[in-house]
């Protein structure tokens, strides 16, 4: 059995749109407005932080291969604090600059950067992710 989720988010959103039958508050009406609150600010929080399969990819490469130094999230801090934390890339290049330098292998960085060098795809998806981070 397949099901339609944006029918079934269309039904829901309805229920929840539609004007409590009471003024007083129960809690048939607490429990509407709860729900409601909730489920708005998951379909809000959720479309903005979908990633594109390209996105996807970018992040995972960033999570097992530069986590251990970077930041690669809008958040927390660099392991390793000489790392900058690749939501200040931006910043600092242009993110499409980046291209370059990960085709011909980044030499230097911080000291205890290792020399990597990304074939075209990886780069298309390092670089989509990073462009989620600005």
């Amino acid at each position: 059995m397949q099901i339609n989720r944006h029918a079934a988010c269309e039904a829901i959103l309805k229920w929840l749109l539609r004007p409590s039958r009471s003024l007083s508050i129960d809690g048939s009406a607490m429990l509407q407005s709860a729900v409601r609150q909730v489920f708005i600010a998951l379909m809000l929080t959720t479309s903005a932080v979908a990633l594109s399969p390209s996105e996807q990819r970018g992040q995972t490469f960033a999570l097992n291969n530069c986590a251990r130094c970077h930041s690669v999230d809008k958040v927390t801090e660099s392991p390793l604090k000489i790392a900058p934390p690749f939501r200040t890339l931006h910043k600092r290049y242009p993110i499409e600059s980046l291209a370059e330098a990960f085709a011909e292998g980044i030499q230097t960085g911080h000291p205890s950067m290792p020399a990597f060098q990304l074939d075209p795809d990886h780069i298309h998806d390092l670089l989509s992710y990073l462009k989620t981070l600005e």
